[in-house]
């Protein structure tokens, strides 16, 4: 089971979720920092400017300055460079509601690997003692076989003594014939769980002794609570909740202290010839400015609704799925409970059943 646990390949897949959700926290956590974009570019182009109204776009590149009138094929270096600076010093608890969701994700994540182990060593549990039944019923039905040959024997002796007929012979030995398919059979079984028990464990079985678990056994008590697969469910619950929170909190407005610098080159002139050579590769005009915006989005209202609905209606699904998962998870308890219950009860009467047989034997 420790050794399922650890290394089955399912254990590793849950452990690479929980660094991506740790990266997604982490990627939550950086818009707390401020923003800062950088630019800087060189040009030559013609500066045939008109006064007018051009909504934005991004295919025709804006001329700053007045309009210039002369030739239209003129054409002069330009050169800016700048940086902005953008942070935002409050926002109403939205970047935190971010980062929480991200972290509910990366709680669900850890709650993945535990139901994870506890799929891959109970598949190991079972696969080991698959391995001591299957054994197990090779040894009954090795015994089985080696009484059938005892009576082949004693009934081959009195059919040649015209004791009994010949068909009771041919009956017996049929009767050999079945007990040793029996053991071909249930020796394929241990293979075969040998192998499964082997594809969790990732290496070869070794002896497998089965002496341990012959006997009568308590099962372990647990609350349903605490059990993995119902722990990882309301964990997805809380993380479908986190998001509705962060939905909440994106409709407020948004405040940003801003800062920038930058510099510009040009050689055209406004009166005069324009500037020749390199002039305009390099900016020789600065400025700075600094400043505080806020944006409001007021029509995303409908749209922030329509996501918080969604996310609502998930809640409802993953609470459904939580009551499913309950009520399978009683269902199988349930029925553990029955069949122990009978393996207790047949265990009970085995002893009885072996005198008998012995008390037949010694009389035989």
């Amino acid at each position: 089971v420790n050794k399922a646990s650890e290394r089955y390949p399912t254990i590793k897949i849950s452990r690479e979720q929980i660094n991506e959700a740790s990266a997604a926290v982490n990627l939550a956590r950086t818009a707390f920092l401020p923003r800062v974009d950088a630019t800087a570019q060189v040009n030559r182009a013609t500066t045939n400017n008109v006064f007018g109204l051009l909504f934005p776009n991004t295919v025709i590149p804006p001329i700053s300055g007045p309009q210039i009138d002369g030739d239209q094929s003129r054409n002069v270096f330009g050169a800016a460079i700048g940086m902005l600076v953008t942070w935002e010093p409050f926002d109403f608890g939205r970047r935190q509601a971010d980062v929480d969701a991200a972290a509910a994700g990366k709680a669900r994540a850890e709650s993945s690997i535990a139901r994870a182990k506890l799929d891959a060593g109970a598949a190991a549990a079972d696969a080991y003692l698959s391995v001591v039944a299957a054994q197990q019923t090779v040894a009954a039905a090795q015994a089985s076989l080696e009484r059938y040959r005892q009576f082949e024997t004693i009934i081959q002796a009195l059919v040649k003594a015209e004791l009994r007929p010949g068909a009771d012979l041919a009956r017996m030995q049929a009767e050999r014939i079945v007990a040793e398919t029996n053991i071909i059979r249930a020796e394929q079984a241990v293979a075969q769980a040998k192998a499964l028990l082997e594809q969790y464990t990732g290496e070869p079985s070794s002896a497998i002794d089965s002496a341990p678990f012959v006997r009568s056994a308590e099962p372990i008590k647990a609350g349903a609570a605490a059990h993995p697969y119902l722990r990882e469910q309301q964990f997805s619950i809380d993380e479908v909740i986190a998001r509705m929170k962060a939905i909440d909190k994106s409709w407020y407005p948004r405040f940003s202290a801003q800062a920038a610098a930058f510099g510009r080159g040009t050689g055209a002139r406004v009166n005069g010839p324009f500037a020749g050579g390199g002039r305009g590769l390099y900016s020789d005009h600065g400025n700075w400015a600094v400043g505080f915006s806020a944006t409001f989005p007021i029509l995303d209202y409908k749209a922030l609704r329509a996501r918080k609905e969604i996310e609502l209606q998930k809640q409802h699904k993953e609470e459904a799925r939580r009551e499913l998962i309950e009520r399978e998870l009683a269902g199988r308890a349930a029925q553990a409970r029955a069949q122990l219950d009978g393996a207790k009860r047949i265990a009970e009467i085995a002893p009885k059943q072996i005198a008998a047989l012995q008390t037949a034997l010694d009389q035989t």
